[in-house]
């Protein structure tokens, strides 16, 4: 599912979070991104326990999946994530994104994806080391590093979390393994090529889509060109 080996080229890969849409017409928003060329979906599940926020229950998910054939992947910012897996699986979610904090037994539970079905991947917050992935690589084909705390859209970017996003990085390409690296929050025109740089292929972008005034499609293609254009002065 990767579009990128470890060894090969990144590529970036845009992906909007639907949590800044208009809930009230969340289908047609899903046609809207669609059609400015978003490579795939996030939605930030919130419990209102692991994070403040409540969002997106796995029915909600469910209604607007016959609205684009873009891959689907749930951020599962929630505690016991293992009771709910199954849920968004069955609304569609392609990939599972757990928080390495809210996991009890990280491993069984991103075996437990993976039996699922759906493609397992690990978040970290902004606190919780690079470290915390040493014994789960080999399970995973995404690592998520938040690059804010988790919880609410429109937060500043953390640019001291470059210095992890290489550090995962690293690891990933001294594992040999296919695993693409995601960065979310504060993503825009200002933040993408640092993240870029740092080595994210997986770029998230929220309410930076929804404020350019040139509209979706073309705040995805800036997007998207400001990243190969890190990647490309690191080769």
């Amino acid at each position: 599912m990767t579009p990128s080996t470890a060894n090969s080229p990144l590529t970036p890969v845009i992906i909007p979070s639907v949590l800044p849409a208009d809930f009230s017409r969340l289908g047609d928003e899903v046609v809207a991104l669609h059609e400015a060329g978003v490579d795939r979906f996030q939605f930030d599940v919130m419990d209102g326990r692991f994070v403040p926020n409540l969002t997106f229950g796995p029915d909600v998910i469910a209604s607007v999946r016959d609205r684009t054939d873009r891959p689907f992947e749930a951020h599962l910012m929630v505690e016991k994530p293992d009771e709910l897996a199954h849920l968004y699986v069955e609304a569609g979610c392609d990939m599972l994104i757990v928080h390495a904090e809210a996991c009890d037994h990280l491993h069984r539970t991103l075996g437990h994806i993976r039996e699922l079905g759906a493609v397992p991947a690990v978040a970290l917050n902004p606190s919780t080391p690079a470290s915390a992935l040493t014994h789960v690589l080999d399970l995973l084909d995404m690592v998520l590093v938040m690059t804010v705390n988790p919880g609410f859209g429109g937060q500043p970017y953390i640019a001291t979390m470059e210095a992890k996003i290489a550090e995962v990085r690293a690891m990933v390409t001294t594992s040999g393994r296919d695993i693409d690296i995601e960065v979310d929050g504060g993503i825009g025109p200002n933040t993408i090529a640092g993240a870029a740089s740092a080595g994210a292929n997986f770029l998230v972008a929220g309410s930076a889509l929804y404020r350019d005034p040139e509209g979706l499609g073309h705040a995805v293609d800036d997007l998207r060109t400001r990243a190969a254009q890190a990647f490309a002065a690191n080769d």
